[in-house]
């Protein structure tokens, strides 16, 4: 005979009490569905929850990202434009360096050889890396080659000032050198004067003998004033034996004029003068047969023709 366990249901009322009865078998049945209802119920609560954070945690994520993705992109047309600057720089600085090679060309000036080296034009922009590099590398890789432009962009801006510089000293110097180059007549007005002696070997008026003549002779009114050919500084003024009333200005680079037969002076010794700024008048001094001006060109002390450098 199978055994039984026994319920009593008492009431409160005064009702009379109730008896159930259930094998083992039973009992132990609907103990493991009950069990089973609330494991089932556990995991159900339980994956609910773990479900509601991961959904929690990937909007977050999402967040997250979408905002890093916009800051990326942001980022990353910031970096574009600087890239685009920093070619704009260079085709600006390569035109620069072209422009000097042209001036240094007309103006006969020589480059030096490290100056022709100055750079390579291009470079990377976003565009230009490997898409198979995670998006992290890509952009260090990118900051690192913008950062080698700019130190490269530095070097050359500061070559390109030294050329600029040693090719303004060159030009200063060239302007220079032409302003004390002796390059026009000393009395101006060719149809009122005239050359009666040249450079070079001559008869002499005074004995007839072959004589050197060191400069030439220009005959003209006395009183005509005679002008500065060069840029100068006045070093002589005073009596030059034959060659009567002179006044003599060092141009520098070795260069010099001289003016004989004056009349009167019109600059002191020491004084600065400018090309075609009137030093003396036209006179007769000295061993002179008329009226007119014993012009010289002497480099580093030896008489020189000057019609070689005359441009007028």
């Amino acid at each position: 005979m199978r055994k039984k366990i026994s319920f009593v249901v008492l009431s409160n009322s005064g009702a009379p009490a109730k008896q159930f009865c259930a094998s083992k078998t039973v009992i132990r049945l609907v103990a493991v569905l009950i069990l089973a209802c609330f494991t089932v119920f556990g995991y159900v609560i339980y994956d609910y929850f773990q479900l509601k954070n991961t959904t929690q945690h990937l909007q977050s994520r999402e967040v997250y990202l979408t905002s890093e993705l916009g800051e990326i992109q942001i980022q990353r047309k910031q970096i574009q434009e600087f890239a685009n600057e920093i070619n704009s720089l260079k085709n600006k600085l390569v035109a620069l360096n072209n422009f000097e090679t042209k001036i240094r060309i007309i103006a006969n000036i020589e480059k030096s050889d490290e100056s022709n080296n100055i750079f390579g034009v291009g470079g990377s922009v976003p565009e230009d890396l490997d898409t198979r590099l995670p998006l992290m590398e890509k952009h260090n890789s990118l900051m690192r080659d913008m950062h080698e432009q700019i130190d490269e962009l530095n070097r050359a801006s500061i070559h390109q000032q030294y050329e600029f510089e040693s090719l303004l000293k060159s030009l200063e110097d060239q302007q220079n050198l032409l302003a004390s180059t002796p390059a026009i007549r000393p009395i101006s007005g060719a149809e009122k004067s005239w050359v009666t002696s040249k450079f070079g070997f001559r008869r002499s008026p005074f004995t007839g003998q072959r004589e050197f003549h060191r400069g030439f002779d220009i005959s003209c009114r006395e009183g005509t004033p005679i002008m500065a050919t060069a840029d100068g500084v006045v070093i002589f003024v005073g009596n030059k034996g034959l060659l009567g009333k002179t006044i003599i200005i060092d141009h520098g680079h070795g260069m010099v004029t001289r003016y004989g037969h004056c009349q009167k002076f019109l600059k002191k010794r020491g004084e600065k003068v400018k090309r075609w700024e009137p030093i003396a008048l036209v006179g007769n001094t000295g061993r002179s047969t008329g009226p007119h001006v014993h012009y010289e060109v002497r480099l580093n002390g030896i008489p020189v023709n000057p019609t070689k450098y005359i441009l007028n």
